[in-house]
């Protein structure tokens, strides 16, 4: 299943390889909020819509609604729909271009995306615990 566009607020996301479908639609809706694509409050499409343009199980869906809830990311009104959190884009302008400078390095050295990430997950870790001793 593949669905709209990367800026899509409708994931376009091969569902069937992912850890579960609902992982994939959370995932993509926070790496739309995260970078600034999704903007404070912008509404989601609603569940019934996720649902029906995934072809997934409308507690599918919800599940993802549920745990972008869960985060901060996104509020929930009757009859507003869900939006996005006042205080969800996390991730400044200036940081997506940093990232984004990091995926043009990798790529033109050839590093796969796994070797990548860890190097993330190291030098974050580094950092907490510079951040907890100081």
């Amino acid at each position: 299943m593949t669905a709209p566009g990367r800026d899509s607020p409708t994931p376009a996301t091969d569902l069937s390889n992912e850890v579960g479908p609902a992982s994939a639609i959370y995932r993509h809706y926070r790496s739309l909020i995260a970078t600034g694509r999704l903007g404070a409050g912008e509404r989601l499409p609603t569940v019934r819509q996720t649902a029906r343009d995934l072809n997934v199980a409308h507690g599918t869906a919800a599940k993802a609604i549920r745990m972008l809830e869960q985060d901060g990311l996104v509020v929930t009104g009757r009859g507003a729909g869900t939006r996005v959190a006042a205080d969800a884009t996390r991730i400044s302008a200036a940081t997506a271009r940093q990232v984004s400078e990091l995926v043009r390095d990798a790529r033109r050295r050839a590093l796969e995306l796994d070797d990548v990430l860890d190097a993330v997950r190291a030098a974050w870790s580094d950092e907490a615990a510079l951040n907890t001793t100081t």
